[in-house]
């Protein structure tokens, strides 16, 4: 990893975030992509056709795990524009957002308004403690204090987070689209009904369409394999942006420029690394500029990295791989209470022998 200017500084400078945004937009590196985003959607519209063509034209055989596979590279991608629109990153109206959003919702399955609101906080309050809910995760801890607050099964699962994180990824899809329809019967989001539709028609189309052409065996496989890709394929793209990285403990208050780059991984990497994240390896520039487009990433981060030399705010960069170790390493430390107070109690067990 490597990082410029002081980390760790915490004074406060209100004026920081303007003189950067001078800066991106002078660059007019906040004007929207129309050309981008329209080949991008079209792109994923070609494939989606092609893996649907696929799993209908070869029936009922083992090959479609391969179907399955395609089918979580490209939902993912699905819900990588879905989170775009989210940021109004695509079109300038909210409504010509959201209508994108919606329609990528269908696909994904995942409710559209649920997501913006979680996400919408997660933005404002990045690694916080009881403010950002991407680390209130019942079975994991970011920290050695939440670890300590874990019960029941969950602290068995936090003991040994950093060797079950990826397998536990494999729920990740899964367990976002059960959230999303609770918060719809729930009614915490905006347009409940027409959330609730395109869940149920999701789920109805995409069950059909798996046991229509599959063998029950065959169906429950497929499903299993697909679900589990995309939620190793989400969660892959989303665990390296901030864990790792400080937690800011609650009540401790920073400048937004500070709370959003401290807070922030970036992932170096070429535009395959683009593609394959979804721009979500410019983590610092994406939270600083969250309705940015996401091809203008790239060229942003040469600025803000200098402006981040400039004023003394540590910028965290490193590989895809080393990300992962660093994200490992991160959750070990978090569960060591808890294996010290095992450790503990087997040495008295064997004492009192």
């Amino acid at each position: 990893m490597t990082t410029t200017g002081r980390p760790g500084q915490r004074e406060q400078v209100g004026s920081d975030f303007a003189e950067l945004s001078r800066w991106i937009k002078g660059a007019g590196l906040l004007q929207r992509r129309y050309g981008y985003y329209a080949a991008r959607i079209s792109v994923n519209a070609v494939l989606f056709a092609a893996v649907a063509v696929t799993f209908v034209s070869i029936g009922d055989t083992w090959w479609q795990l391969f179907t399955a596979l395609f089918a979580a590279l490209v939902l993912t991608q699905f819900a990588f524009i879905g989170h775009d629109a989210g940021h109004r990153q695509i079109l300038r109206s909210r409504r010509g957002n959201d209508l994108v959003g919606y329609i990528h919702s269908a696909i994904t399955g995942i409710s559209y308004q649920w997501w913006v609101g979680k996400h919408n906080r997660h933005h404002a309050n990045p690694n916080h403690e009881s403010s950002d809910p991407d680390i209130e995760i019942p079975a994991l801890a970011f920290s050695r204090e939440q670890s300590r607050d874990k019960r029941g099964p969950y602290r068995w699962i936090t003991k040994h987070q950093a060797y079950l994180f990826f397998p536990l990824l494999l729920v990740e899809a899964v367990m976002l689209r059960i959230a999303g329809a609770q918060a719809v019967l729930r009614r915490e989001v905006k347009f409940a009904r027409l959330e609730g539709a395109l869940i149920v028609g999701h789920t109805a189309v995409y069950l059909g369409a798996v046991f229509l052409v599959l063998s029950p065996v065959k169906a429950v496989v497929f499903i299993v394999v697909h679900q589990g890709l995309m939620g190793v394929y989400l969660g892959c793209s989303f665990a390296p942006n901030h864990k790792g990285m400080p937690v800011i403990a609650a009540g401790e208050k920073l400048d937004f420029l500070r709370k959003q780059v401290l807070t922030s991984r970036n992932v170096t990497g070429g535009r395959w690394i683009d593609f394959t994240l979804g721009g979500l390896n410019h983590q610092i520039e994406h939270h600083l500029f969250p309705s940015m487009p996401r091809p203008n990433l790239r060229r942003a981060q040469p600025l803000v990295r200098d402006f981040c030399a400039q004023y003394g705010v540590s910028y965290s960069q490193c590989g895809l791989l080393a990300s992962y170790a660093d994200v490992l390493r991160h959750l070990h430390d978090a569960g060591a209470p808890l294996r010290e107070e095992a450790r503990t109690r087997r040495r008295a067990a064997i004492g009192s022998r």
